[in-house]
């Protein structure tokens, strides 16, 4: 790899701890379906968009496939109830200032996660949306991650070479994103 051309950030878990927050609400969406949010449940949703794990969450809980769309309605609305509450949205240790030291360097970073803009965006007025040069959202690219569309997107908003980019990820699903681009990828586990 020659030069460093960009560094893409996942959001959930990696740049924020975001993973209690949605926890509660996967405790409310499993009550709601008559059932008991459990570890392994989080375990097997780690990393995965909203239509993939709310798939894996109602097979989990013994319900019918009818039941996810109007889980994954009821998350995404009480996730974002929850985002939006003061003093909830918590950066990583370390996280803003690897931000800001690549800012101050000129390093154009980017915000990629498979969390949909209803959600990124309290977490940028939190963390700082000047630090990014980009951000993608879940729900702005037609695959999510795994799929590496996220980081290409990303590159090519930014009018770089994914190879010449480095990802940030802390679930296997990220990783394989990142790796999938072209980019090199480093995966700081938060779980």
């Amino acid at each position: 790899m020659g030069s460093l051309a960009a560094v893409f950030f996942d959001m959930d878990g990696l740049l924020v701890d975001t993973e209690p927050i949605w926890t509660v609400a996967e405790h409310e969406a499993a009550a709601r379906l008559g059932g008991t949010f459990t570890p392994a449940m989080k375990r097997a949703m780690i990393g995965h968009g909203i239509d993939t794990a709310v798939p894996i969450m109602v097979t989990m809980l013994g319900q019918p496939l009818s039941a996810v769309e109007e889980t994954a309605q009821f998350l995404l609305r009480r996730s974002a109830e929850l985002f939006r509450e003061p003093g909830v949205i918590v950066a990583q240790p370390g996280a803003l200032e690897l931000l800001t030291a690549l800012h101050e360097r000129g390093v154009p970073t980017a915000l990629v996660s498979s969390s949909f803009r209803n959600l990124m965006d309290p977490v940028l007025e939190i963390v700082g949306r000047d630090l990014f040069a980009v951000t993608v959202a879940g729900d702005e690219v037609h695959r999510r991650k795994p799929d590496p569309e996220p980081y290409l997107s990303a590159a090519a908003h930014l009018g770089v070479d994914p190879c010449a980019c480095i990802v940030l990820e802390d679930s296997l699903s990220g990783a394989s994103a990142g790796i999938a681009a072209g980019c090199a990828t480093i995966m700081v586990p938060s779980m």
